[in-house]
């Protein structure tokens, strides 16, 4: 397993590399969640190269970068077993140059949800990754279902800049008792750990509703925002129903949607999904 820092390194390695090529974009501190995107590659694919880069550019002003989990010497143990080709840990310096002022943006499809939330966090995130997708040269990139507004946000930008590439979306991989998960579960406390479960049982119950007969999105919503509000701890900050690929919200339910969250736990804000239909 090679593990480079340089983009001319990571290069003369990539050329190395015959036959299908999948990427693992992470931010690092690695949960079952990212392996299981690295074994589904490694399944798929002749090679695998991973990225480990927490990018400033889509944290907002009142995100603390400097907070965000890091633990680089535990991210190769995990990755090691696991047959990849290529490792690379770029510096913030590698990505964004002195002089740097170029951005790649979706725009309609990145004003709801954690956009409207997030401001800039997008624009952070398709510039960043079109960049590894550059530096990468990937034939198929993965994404957890998780983070299902990203995903789709990615989908496009490949669409829109013809990327000879393919995004595959894995499911989201959860704990025993429905918990989503993510880097930032670690700073849960016990109550707030205990309490987190209500995003799961939030969306169970949505999804049981629809699957009952219900198509009126707004009682959709309303079941999981009735959830919430039972649960002392939690701070709602959105639920969504809306169409799968656009975003938009809907007023009935028809063909594929996405229900969606985001709440806060103490100071952590969590989000979660499930795709209806």
């Amino acid at each position: 397993m090679n593990t480079l820092t340089t983009l001319s390194d990571l290069r003369t390695a990539r050329l190395s590399l015959k036959g299908t090529v999948g990427l693992v974009p992470t931010m690092g501190f690695l949960h079952e969640g990212h392996l299981s995107l690295i074994r589904k590659a490694k399944e798929e694919c002749s090679h695998v190269i991973v990225t480990i880069f927490v990018n400033p550019t889509q944290f907002g002003p009142s995100e603390d970068l400097s907070k965000y989990p890091r633990d680089l010497e535990r991210d190769l143990n995990l990755i090691s077993p696991l047959g990849v080709n290529i490792v690379w840990n770029p510096t913030a310096e590698v990505i964004y140059p002195s002089g740097y002022q170029t951005w790649v943006e979706v725009e309609a499809m990145t004003q709801p949800l954690e956009g409207s939330m997030r401001p800039g966090h997008f624009k952070g995130v398709t510039t960043v990754v079109a960049k590894l997708f550059n530096a990468t040269q990937p034939d198929k990139a993965y994404f957890g279902q998780k983070d299902a507004q990203q995903a789709a946000v990615i989908r496009q930008m490949v669409r829109d800049l013809n990327f000879p590439l393919e995004i595959v979306v894995c499911p989201t991989t959860r704990e025993a008792d429905g918990l989503a998960m993510s880097s930032r579960n670690k700073y849960l406390n016990a109550d707030e750990r205990k309490a987190a479960t209500v995003l799961y049982r939030s969306l169970s119950a949505a999804k049981e509703l629809y699957e009952g007969g219900e198509r009126d999105a707004e009682k959709v919503r309303g079941k999981m925002k009735e959830v919430l509000a039972n649960e002392p701890l939690a701070q709602m900050q959105y639920v969504s129903c809306a169409n799968y690929d656009t975003l938009e919200e809907l007023s009935e339910i028809k063909g594929k949607a996405l229900l969606s969250m985001a709440v806060f736990l103490g100071k952590t804000r969590l989000i979660d999904n499930f795709i209806l239909g």
